[in-house]
């Protein structure tokens, strides 16, 4: 090692890092919410037990979890019923469901589990209270299901590749908190300390229902064939995800809550840069080569007809190739992993860099895990109306010179807008040429939002040179909104995606991604640029490892060999 003292590098620009495409080209890490959840539940020992288990030979029927932390008791209510092969549908407009379920804060007693039966299979057209923490529901994979239920019954495991193709039983079509039809608000949950993170009680409700699906599949395959069904081998068990689908309504909440964005952004990058500033020894080396071998077989194990995502993930295992062989030539260093991030920036694809920098943060866990601490934020604008007119248009220039350049006087600078579907109040996204609505677009067009008001604000000063942005409001109240957000998203390094989000080459499935990154998503598997399945906690550990001594690094799974 050498002398020199090697300064950790500044954090990259948000001119890179905002960059629509790069969003979409997250990988899950430590800081996705997943993790964060398992390594809490895992460190405070959560006992997760059956209270009540009322299933018939179908799977059909009642079951009960009963959570206990350090800190409280919960309960997850399960009803599996039957669901008409025609009424089978992933979009938010079925109203029917192989299960649906709730985590509910505290006991359950007899009167609340019949409201509970009438209510939860409603789903939004059911109503709740505050007790009911997380509201959700799921459909059995038609293609992994029945085969792993005719394999257990006949005593055989399935064939792990089914898994690789398809990461679970069960996929979420919604996973509703925060407040929606009566259940608890966010607010009630800050000051929870088992789920006070973000999106913490919503994943671990789906965590929950991987242990169901695994309990369920056995239960049913005794009662098939209770001389020959066996368990579901244990790896098995902890390669089986739970799959999502998700489509435009997941879009939306990058925009409206860009100063959480900016918070989850900044941790990310905070930990890179802890990263990069520790010095590359043969022991961390050897575990980076590690990680990077598991990474690549993770992606050639994901498998999606989607031309853009297939063309990329090729493009990120032929750049892994050229990574790996540049890194063998290179000695231990203070600077290896910043050089490391460099060569990928010069010589690979956005895709290469991102898992890179995934990684990279597995490696040093005492320097990246405490900011899952920092994902949260308290949310709110503050209007400066004393800024005087002057200093309101340098800020606009200074800090929102990339929404200045887009030029909306071409068309396709404004192809799409954002509504809000009158069924089902879901976002949704029209062409502006060829469909009616318009007048009830959504404020997403963030860029063509700023622009506009910076030309109104331009032509107010000519007239009012020594006004404050008070008089610019009261003269033009329609841009209160763009102003208060762009004074307050000035102090912030990141939450402003740079991009114009009514584009004709906008795709919607960079949103997706990125979100559902944070989330701990893997195996993107794009069904158009609107709407996306992944797969969640493929790899974790499973409940009856509750206690015991893990492994924190459990994403990237990889198929089992199968040797069963």
């Amino acid at each position: 090692m050498s002398n020199t003292v090697f300064v950790a590098p500044a954090l990259r620009p948000a001119s890179q890092v905002m960059d629509l495409a790069r969003l979409g080209s997250h990988f899950q890490s430590p800081l996705s919410f997943v993790r964060s959840a398992m390594r809490r539940m895992m460190n405070q020992q959560w006992r997760i037990q059956r209270s009540r288990f009322d299933l018939d030979g179908e799977g059909f029927g009642t079951v009960i979890y009963r959570i206990d932390t350090p800190n409280a008791h919960y309960h997850c209510v399960i009803f599996s019923a039957y669901l008409p092969p025609e009424k089978r549908s992933d979009r938010v407009i079925a109203d029917q469901w192989d299960v649906s379920f709730v985590l509910v804060a505290g006991d359950v007693d007899e009167v609340q589990l019949a409201d509970l039966q009438r209510n939860v299979p409603l789903q939004e057209a059911g109503r709740f209270d505050a007790r009911v923490l997380v509201l959700s529901r799921a459909n059995r994979s038609l293609r992994n299901f029945d085969r792993f239920l005719a394999a257990l019954a006949e005593g055989n495991q399935p064939d792990p590749r089914q898994l690789a193709d398809v990461g679970y039983l069960y996929r979420t079509t919604a996973v509703y908190g925060n407040g929606k039809f009566g259940i608890a608000d966010f607010g009630c949950l800050q000051d929870n300390a088992d789920f006070n993170q973000p999106f913490s009680a919503q994943m671990f409700t789906v965590y929950l229902l991987r242990h169901f699906s695994i309990e369920q599949i056995e239960h049913m395959a005794r009662a098939r064939n209770a001389q020959r069904a066996v368990k579901l081998d244990v790896e098995l068990q902890r390669y089986l995800g739970v799959g999502n689908a998700t489509g435009l309504g997941m879009a939306p909440f990058l925009l409206n809550h860009p100063q959480l964005i900016n918070q989850w952004i900044l941790a990310r990058e905070t930990a890179l840069s802890r990263v990069l500033a520790q010095p590359a020894d043969p022991a961390h080396m050897q575990r980076f080569h590690e990680f990077l071998q598991r990474a690549r077989l993770h992606l050639q194990q994901t498998l999606t007809e989607d031309v853009r995502q297939h063309e990329q993930d090729v493009q990120t295992l032929a750049d892994l190739t050229q990574l790996t062989d540049w890194l063998n030539r290179q000695p231990a260093s203070d600077d290896l992993w910043s050089r490391l991030l460099a060569w990928s920036e010069t010589h690979a694809g956005i895709g290469c860099q991102e898992l890179l920098v995934s990684l990279l943060l597995e490696l040093y866990p005492e320097q990246v895990t405490p900011l899952a601490d920092q994902m949260g934020v308290v949310e709110g604008w503050r209007l400066d109306a004393q800024m005087p007119l002057t200093a309101l248009r340098e800020l606009i220039e200074k800090h929102y010179g990339w929404a200045l350049a887009y030029d909306f006087s071409d068309t396709d600078a404004e192809h799409f807008f954002w509504y809000r579907s009158a069924e089902k109040e879901e976002p949704r996204l029209g062409m502006r040429a060829e469909e009616p609505g318009a007048e009830k677009e959504m404020q997403l067009g963030i860029a063509r939002n700023i622009q506009r008001c910076h030309r109104a604000l331009i032509e107010h000063l000519r007239a009012h040179p020594g006004e404050l942005t008070a008089h610019f409001l009261i003269a033009h109240p329609a841009f209160k909104g763009t102003v208060r957000r762009l004074q307050d998203m000035a102090q912030s390094a990141y939450g402003e995606i740079r991009a114009n989000l009514l584009s004709r080459d906008m795709l919607p499935i960079h949103l997706l991604r990125c979100k559902l990154a944070f989330f701990g998503a893997g195996k993107f598997d794009p069904k158009s640029s609107r709407w996306v399945r992944i797969t969640l906690f493929q790899g974790a550990p499973l409940v009856s490892e509750i206690g015991q001594p893990f492994a924190d690094d459990w994403n990237f799974a990889v198929m089992p060999n199968g040797d069963h």
